[in-house]
């Protein structure tokens, strides 16, 4: 095994060149595991591009006080940052479980290729982690949605949008 470096510069073994999905698997959930011995959650994931790791994230929700920090958004956020784009078509997103519709919403914005995951939203539920509600609350009409969710009338509030569309210098995505 090889060992590369992670976006925060820590030693990470990385199965050969073409790794298979089982192998960073394994990976991803070894990694989860020593997450959560040193007091983070139980999540790990992994980016690759071509075989080859290129972001890495585990779970940092109470380390960092962000409810955000979910260890897809943190491998993401890692590759973003270490390829230097924020479209990560030719990418692999490996977790070590079934990424929730946050994390999910995540990869799609960031246009991965393909998502792998080893344990599923039912093994969650079962370490504590429940996030079958956020899987049925879309299915809901929003008036049954436990938070609000609405629109409020002002101005024009399509105006960014306008200028958006209407900008030369933009950067689609």
């Amino acid at each position: 095994m090889a060992l590369s470096r992670a976006g925060d510069g820590t030693p990470v073994p990385t199965p050969a060149a073409t790794g298979s999905d089982a192998a960073w698997l394994e990976q991803a959930v070894a990694l989860a595991a020593d997450n959560v011995a040193a007091g983070g959650g139980p999540f790990a994931a992994l980016v690759l591009r071509d075989g080859r790791l290129v972001g890495r994230g585990v779970n940092r929700v109470t380390r960092d006080n962000d409810a955000t920090a979910h260890a897809e958004v943190v491998a993401i956020r890692d590759a973003c940052r270490r390829l230097g784009q924020f479209r990560l078509t030719a990418c692999q997103l490996v977790s070590s479980c079934e990424p929730c519709p946050m994390c999910l919403g995540a990869a799609l914005w960031a246009h991965i290729a393909r998502i792998v995951y080893a344990a599923d939203r039912h093994d969650a539920a079962r370490g504590g982690f429940d996030d079958h509600e956020f899987h049925r609350l879309f299915d809901a009409p929003r008036s049954a949605w436990p938070v609000p969710v609405e629109r409020v009338p002002v101005g024009d509030p399509a105006a960014p949008f306008v200028i958006w569309r209407d900008c030369l210098e933009r950067v689609d995505y």
